[in-house]
């Protein structure tokens, strides 16, 4: 049986794509300190990025954009990320554990295990590469876009975003389904108010 780890980083953000991890490990070259990404520092989370890259038997990272997300919501968009990560993983899978509660909708056999980035080791090593990878892309998405702060956020409703969001606007990165967003859209007469 090869199982793949798969696990999503970036759900509750305004803005940024969210973005899943899939990684099947090896298990003759077990990689210590793995565990739940959003417990690890971010200098922990990159030297453990480039450990499972090397190390693991196969990993993948994929992403849903803002649009989609808005399309198909952030459920649906974080398992469409999960599936994308586990249907590009060079060496195919034939069981996945999946972080949380439910299933990405799919012929492979896959499990849902709640708190799983903290219980199995191929889910810790996906959700690191989740995280760095969307960490990564809005560092990216703040040389475009400077004035909102992303490499100090990462696109997350903090108080310097939201201040940010009021004074420059929506930008095209930001999510118009989430409702700090679509509250400013509709008080500029961009959105219709309920949609």
């Amino acid at each position: 049986m090869i199982i793949c780890g798969v696990d999503e980083a970036g759900r509750g953000p305004l803005a940024g794509p969210v973005f899943a991890g899939a990684v099947i490990l090896d298990p003759a070259r077990p990689i210590a300190g793995l565990r739940d990404s959003k417990k690890l520092s971010e200098a922990q989370r990159d030297a453990l990025a480039i450990v499972i890259k090397r190390d693991a038997l196969s990993w993948a990272v994929a992403e849903c954009s803002e649009a989609e997300i808005d399309q198909i919501n952030i459920l649906q968009a974080s398992m469409l990320a999960m599936r994308r990560a586990i249907e590009a993983l060079p060496v195919p899978a034939t069981l996945a554990l999946i972080d949380g509660n439910r299933c990405p909708v799919m012929d492979l056999r896959a499990i849902a295990i709640v708190k799983g980035d903290d219980k199995v080791d191929a889910i810790s090593a996906a959700s690191i590469l989740a995280k760095t990878a969307r960490d990564e892309a809005m560092v990216a998405l703040h040389l475009i876009h400077p004035h909102y702060g992303f490499d100090q956020h990462k696109g997350y409703p903090t108080k310097l975003h939201l201040a940010r969001l009021l004074e420059h606007g929506v930008s095209s990165v930001h999510r118009r389904s989430y409702a700090p967003v679509r509250k400013l859209l509709e008080a500029d007469g961009c959105l219709e108010p309920g949609l």
